[in-house]
């Protein structure tokens, strides 16, 4: 697997960044993660990244964030040719399947619900993994 193009993470909770980095790092250690915790901090980290053409394998939203939440910048992520390519998880609490479907309408990749054991974020960590590692977005 390549793991050269990193891994963007937005959301607000540190606790959450933990488990992430935790599980990847236990699969592939190598990978490159970027934490942002709100939407708005995001976009800014886009531009920047765009600015030197710097490739991202995958892009993973919380839903529930302040400043921007999740389905506003899917919403914009989408919509901006240099990052629409770019494959986009949703990361969230939540279980509610309208909130799901609209998200994958716009155009999200996948949909997990934070793990509650440390075994489940490895299995979703492998599943970030496997997505980042089949389409890389070239900015």
């Amino acid at each position: 697997m390549n793991h050269s193009a990193p891994i963007i993470i937005i959301d607000d909770d540190q606790e959450d960044h933990l488990i992430i980095s935790d599980g990847i790092a236990s699969i592939a250690p190598a990978q490159v993660l970027y934490f942002r915790r709100n939407g708005v901090e995001c976009l800014s980290f886009l531009e920047e990244l765009a600015a030197t053409n710097t490739e991202i394998s995958l892009l993973v939203f919380d839903l529930n964030m302040p400043k921007m939440g999740g389905v506003e910048l899917l919403r914009r992520v989408k919509a901006d040719e240099r990052f629409n390519r770019i494959p986009i998880i949703i990361y969230s609490t939540s279980i509610n399947l309208i909130e799901k479907e609209n998200c994958m309408k716009l155009g999200a990749h996948a949909y997990f619900t934070k793990p509650l054991s440390f075994s489940e974020s490895i299995e979703i960590a492998g599943e970030f993994l496997a997505i980042a590692a089949g389409a890389p977005g070239a900015l």
